[in-house]
């Protein structure tokens, strides 16, 4: 049960709201190139217009350095909003100053308007209270339905959370909701497959995933850590030296708790990373000096589909190769399409480089559940508390 208050727990018709929203989409020459996030927004966004609303849109998109920079401009987000929303959307050149206000100034009921990137403001990211005050006087309720940006203690995430009624946007509370279930009530067997290059980068997550999976698949670049600990030879392989020690813990830590850590066997190994790249497969204690290991092999991949297929709970977060090219593909490709395959299964996919391996190979319609935030995901499973979520109304409030 999500725990604080959402969209549906207050009354919005007439009101002014404040939604941020996670738009941070790619562009290419001013187009969006991916409209996934503009999309996973639109149930609360036609909630609030169906209900009578005057809904104020605002988000981040890429890096500007905390004033305007035409190539972060959400224009083009607009225009896609416009199309999918199928109705009209004002976009606003400015943020908090008297152009913002007048645009709300003159909306009515069931009118939606956009605010330029939040992060032409440098108050943002330090999240400024004074910012933060100047979002608030815009608006009479304020929604949060950015995962993506949950995790992060920022003005329009967290801070004008201080200075108006705080509720949840259908996205966000589904967010939470799901992966708090996956962790805390999950079916079993329950088998997580971590992938991706660094075990630094998912630390925590291990830790807790040891508490409550029955079977962890580990792949892509972090096994090698894995896998020096366990005294293989890795050749060129990326090993994280400083947390060798620390992956001989947590295979301890699987053992005392009866979690089955499942390594790779054998690799796709290539003495560089390119996509004409002369390949081999060899088994894990045969990998050459001046060689690197580049993504998990055919038997590998049979061993973890097998894993995979008997799961009744899935979490996936992480490729096990170089998936974005050709030679290093196959194994991402062929746990992708296990756990696409097993549909007794809820299958959670963690955000990431996860989510771009299943739009490569056109899966994403075969899984139960797909986060939109890489990052929050990671935060949320590791036990972190989200500045966004934490700044909410509780249920019972």
């Amino acid at each position: 049960m999500f725990a604080k208050q959402t969209v549906k727990d207050v009354d919005v018709r007439g009101k002014r709201v404040l939604v941020r929203v996670d738009f941070n989409v790619p562009l290419a020459e001013g187009t969006v190139t991916d409209d996934t996030r503009v999309r996973a927004a639109l149930p609360t966004l036609r909630y609030l217009v169906d209900h009578g609303a005057r809904v104020i849109v605002m988000s981040h998109l890429g890096r500007p350095k905390g004033e305007p920079d035409p190539q972060f401009s959400l224009r083009p987000v607009r225009r896609v909003l416009q199309r999918l929303l199928g109705r009209n959307v004002v976009f606003v050149d400015d943020i908090v100053g008297p152009e913002a206000h007048d645009a709300v100034a003159r909306m009515v009921d069931g009118e939606i308007i956009m605010l330029e990137n939040v992060r032409f403001n440098a108050g943002e990211k330090t999240n400024d209270p004074e910012f933060a005050k100047a979002l608030a006087s815009l608006a009479d309720i304020y929604v949060n339905d950015a995962f993506g940006a949950a995790h992060r203690a920022h003005a329009s995430t967290a801070g004008v959370a201080q200075y108006l009624p705080a509720v949840a946007g259908m996205l966000l509370a589904r967010e939470v909701e799901t992966l708090t279930a996956m962790l805390m009530n999950p079916e079993r067997p329950f088998v997580a497959i971590l992938g991706g290059s660094k075990v630094s980068d998912k630390i925590g997550v291990i830790d807790r995933m040891l508490e409550c999976v029955d079977t962890l698949l580990i792949g892509g670049g972090m096994c090698f850590t894995f896998l020096v600990a366990k005294g293989v030879d890795v050749g060129r392989s990326l090993v994280e030296d400083e947390w060798i020690e620390h992956a001989g813990k947590m295979m301890d830590k699987a053992l005392e708790k009866g979690v089955e850590i499942l390594l790779p066997v054998d690799f796709v190994v290539a003495d560089q990373i390119v996509e004409d790249a002369e390949t081999s497969i060899v088994g894990r204690e045969e990998i050459p000096s001046d060689m690197m290991g580049l993504d998990i092999g055919p038997t590998t991949s049979e061993l973890f589909k097998g894993a995979v297929s008997t799961a009744r709970t899935v979490f996936w977060n992480g490729p096990m190769g170089v998936f974005e090219m050709k030679p290093f593909e196959a194994g991402t490709r062929e746990v992708a399409m296990a756990v696409a395959r097993n549909n007794r299964a809820v299958s959670v996919i963690g955000g990431g480089d996860s989510v771009a391996a299943l739009k490569k190979f056109d899966l994403e319609e075969r899984v139960t559940f797909v986060s939109t935030g890489g990052g929050a995901s990671m935060k949320l499973l590791e036990g972190t508390a989200l500045p966004g979520v934490e700044a909410l109304l509780d249920k019972n409030a």
